[in-house]
């Protein structure tokens, strides 16, 4: 009989419920439910839909118990750096405010003015984003100072959902590196730059690795969905669960979780937190097993799948209505098609530009970007197509260098997993911007690298090295 483990992969568009088990010495995968992740505009500020998000966790659930398909054991990821406050009554405070809302502006400067933003880097290692938690909390503390004076507890959004699955509280160490407020080298909350800020103390307990058990369903739960598991951690930060699930048997290869965001990067045993690591914006991430993900995040799919919203007519947020609608639906594969035949456009965007992080069109963006910038302004599907490839391709080639020179690696590869590798034009590209071999999969990256942490602890594998060589004969890889 088939022992069943369940990875809930939550992204910022979806999640999805993907069951693994090991069938013939291979790793088997069933999506057994897919739901809408949404965001709302609430009270002014941009918001997550928290019950339409728990709604989608529990159905997929009731969805494993309908196939007789019981998981032995349920881990959940999401994206990283969103979290909720709880009072004493484990009630959230306000509302779940998503990492794009525009609240975080001015932050980085009242950080800095506590904490230079060198001194910042070399404790924690954390790149400089507008929406890193540090700075989400530290405009919860100018504007609605008493949502922190209530507070009792602080999770992160997976570590939310794992509390309500379970009645109980942890704090994983991945998805916490995100914050800016975790030691690189101490691998736990920076007290001190914690009191530095004047952010409650109470609120940051101690941090759980990869693997710990967070608990049984609570009786509500195994009363609702008809059978009872164990909670696990895996990796909650889904780059970190992404980065597992890589096939590589080398260490010259660089690791590119292609979605919404494009996370490249390479895997570390020591945090790499020098002054030139800061210029180049690297990001030391923890991950499971003593490692640090040394890598850039890139703005990545975002941007092409806001353009495809726009032209379709259909809405990211509520009260947001495109005006670039063509009363044509264009498929993914339809707009590199269209790409492909403006091959001839020169224009090169700085995808990472904050002007294209939360825009109200991204088209405008990208027309304002280039008209402000010099550059010859896309009209044409294609050409705007075409930009946003050539960005991203060179992007990726640009921090393949960075990571290069500052690690000192000779760079042999490039391993592209999640749903980004089916994307055969953009690897293509890529190929020929770095020069170096792309390998594309597995396309379930961060699902499988969730499993893994569950398999490794119920047995099924020896260590991570055991699991990678399963993936690899497990699931085909393309080389471009």
């Amino acid at each position: 009989m088939n022992r069943y483990f369940l990875a809930i992969d939550i992204g910022a568009s979806s999640g999805r419920h993907m069951l693994g088990w090991m069938e013939d010495g291979k790793m088997k995968l069933k999506e057994m439910h897919r739901f809408e992740n949404r965001q709302v505009m609430k009270n002014g500020h941009l918001c997550w839909d928290l019950e339409n998000l728990w709604t989608g966790v529990v159905e997929g659930l009731k969805a494993c118990k309908n196939e007789d398909m019981i998981p032995e054991t349920i881990g959940i990821d999401t994206w990283a750096v969103d979290f909720v406050l709880l009072d004493d009554k484990d009630e959230i405070i306000g509302d779940a405010v998503a990492y794009r809302d525009e609240r975080t502006k001015g932050m980085d400067s009242e950080v800095f003015s506590i904490i230079p933003e060198k001194e910042l880097y070399a404790k924690c290692g954390i790149q400089k984003q507008p929406f890193n938690t540090i700075y989400q909390l530290m405009a919860v503390k100018k504007d609605i100072p008493e949502a922190l004076q209530a507070a009792k507890t602080f999770l992160m959004l997976p570590d939310y959902l794992n509390f309500r699955l379970t009645g109980v509280k942890k704090q994983e160490y991945t998805n916490a590196t995100s914050t800016n407020l975790v030691n690189a080298k101490t691998k736990a909350w920076d007290m001190e730059l914690i009191d530095r800020l004047g952010l409650p103390a109470g609120l940051f307990g101690e941090l759980s690795q990869p693997g710990t058990v967070v608990g049984e369903l609570c009786e509500a739960i195994v009363k609702e969905v008809g059978f009872t598991s164990k909670v696990i951690l895996p990796a909650t930060h889904d780059t970190g669960s992404a980065f597992l699930a890589v096939p590589a048997r080398d260490e010259t290869s660089v690791y590119l979780s292609s979605g919404t965001w494009s996370l490249l990067g390479v895997e570390n045993r020591e945090p790499i937190t020098t002054e030139a690591a800061r210029k180049e914006n690297l990001t030391n991430e923890g991950g499971a097993f003593g490692t640090y993900r040394f890598l850039k995040n890139i703005m990545g799919l975002w941007i092409i799948q806001s353009v495809r919203r726009e032209l379709n007519g259909t809405e990211y947020v509520e009260g947001r209505k495109s005006k670039y609608a063509t009363g044509i639906t264009y498929s993914f594969p339809d707009l590199i098609a269209e790409a492909r035949a403006a091959e001839g456009f020169e224009t090169v965007l700085d995808v990472n530009d904050e002007s294209f992080l939360s825009p109200v069109s991204m088209i405008d963006a990208i027309k304002h970007y280039c008209a402000d910038h010099d550059k010859a302004v896309p009209e044409t599907v294609g050409e705007i197509m075409q930009c946003v490839y050539k960005g991203l391709s060179q992007c990726y080639a640009d921090t393949v260098k960075q990571i290069s020179e500052i690690t000192g690696k000779e760079i042999t590869g490039i391993n592209i997993i999640g749903g980004g590798c089916q994307d055969g034009y953009l690897n293509e590209l890529t190929a020929k911007a770095t020069g170096l071999p792309v390998y594309a999969g597995p396309i379930e990256g961060t699902a499988i690298g969730n499993l893994v942490i569950q398999m490794i602890n119920a047995g099924l594998f020896s260590d991570l090295a055991q699991a990678r060589d399963c993936i690899f004969k497990s699931f085909s890889i393309e080389e471009f």
